[in-house]
């Protein structure tokens, strides 16, 4: 019984030290690409809307970085709402969407996202849906955000709404950085 405790607790330990370890290399490579931006367009978009919504020039600018944050907004064409904050947690990782207006004061539908549910991969880490996310939008109650990071190769950002046919995803080519935008709304 003893042992069997001792082999559960090493377990733990090496499997959340793995978890960490993934998550940072995915952190560290999002962290290497600060300062930068880059074009991207729309690859899959299941909701009629979707192109429209991505009509203009898409950039993603990985803006500021910190110990604990990484802000990166997401232009589309003359719109720079919104912006993915991804932060650090006790249990892993958060992404967030943080929409404001031109004005830089929070839109009405601001700060949804979730956390990691899983370890992930150096490359790919998907985010869960969480309970005020769920409450603002009843309807994303169940999306699954990811984004993936390939260095020189692209940035994904992905969503995707379990149990219903909804699927959204944006590819960066991180081949080629471009010129940074304006800041997004809001920043300073």
């Amino acid at each position: 019984m003893v042992k069997s405790r001792v082999l559960l607790s090493i377990f733990l330990l090496i499997t959340g030290s793995i978890q960490a370890d993934l998550q940072d290399d995915f952190w560290n490579k999002l962290v290497s690409l600060e300062g930068l931006s880059f074009s991207g367009n729309l690859t899959v978009g299941t909701e009629a809307g979707d192109k429209d919504f991505m009509a203009g020039e898409v950039i993603m600018h990985v803006w500021k970085v910190t110990e604990t944050e990484i802000r990166i907004p997401f232009h589309i064409g003359e719109n720079h709402s919104r912006t993915w904050v991804i932060t650090r947690t006790k249990n892993g990782l958060r992404l967030k969407h943080d929409h404001r207006h031109k004005d830089g004061s929070d839109d009405d539908v601001t700060q949804y996202g979730g956390d990691t549910f899983a370890k992930g991969t150096p490359i790919r880490q998907e985010f869960a849906a969480d309970k005020y996310t769920g409450e603002l939008l009843t309807a994303s109650a169940k999306n699954i955000w990811a984004m993936e990071v390939e260095l020189g190769k692209r940035f994904v950002y992905e969503l995707r709404r379990e149990h219903q046919d909804r699927f959204f995803r944006v590819e960066f080519d991180l081949s080629k950085p471009v010129k940074t935008p304006v800041l997004a709304w809001g920043d300073k």
